[in-house]
């Protein structure tokens, strides 16, 4: 299996995202919406930072126990309840990304939610994973 990054000259610069991933061969793994919930299924933190990170953490369990690693990401889409908060926070997130799931870059896009199915909860991801 190999997953290409794509990132045409002709688009704007890909700062935290691809703007195409293509896979060839593998398996795909579809990743449930993951928030902030803990062990208990109970919302832990209030920040949005907070918040990224455990859903994020989340998402890569749950894609480890598949058999994957993060760099197999073809595809993450964010629900955050505030976009603009999650574009002045886009530093610290992309710092939270790059720890845990490095710089190997899936097609992403942001959609912003009304509510998420937790109240609390402030952001969600999902993602599609290719793997051998």
């Amino acid at each position: 299996m190999s997953l290409e990054r794509v990132n045409p000259s002709e688009l704007s610069p890909a700062t935290g995202f691809s703007h195409a991933v293509t896979a060839i061969g593998g398996r795909l793994v579809f990743l449930a919406g993951q928030t902030a919930l803990d062990t208990e299924g109970k919302v832990t933190g209030t920040t949005l930072p907070e918040q990224f990170e455990l859903a994020l953490t989340n998402l890569l369990t749950a894609l480890r126990h598949a058999g994957g690693t993060p760099a197999d990401l073809a595809r993450v889409t964010v629900y955050a309840t505030d976009v603009a908060d999650y574009r002045k926070q886009a530093a610290e997130l992309g710092r939270i990304w790059r720890r845990l799931a490095g710089r190997e870059y899936p097609a992403m896009a942001v959609i912003g939610a009304v509510r998420l199915w937790d109240e609390e909860c402030l952001v969600e991801l999902d993602g599609v994973a290719v793997l051998d």
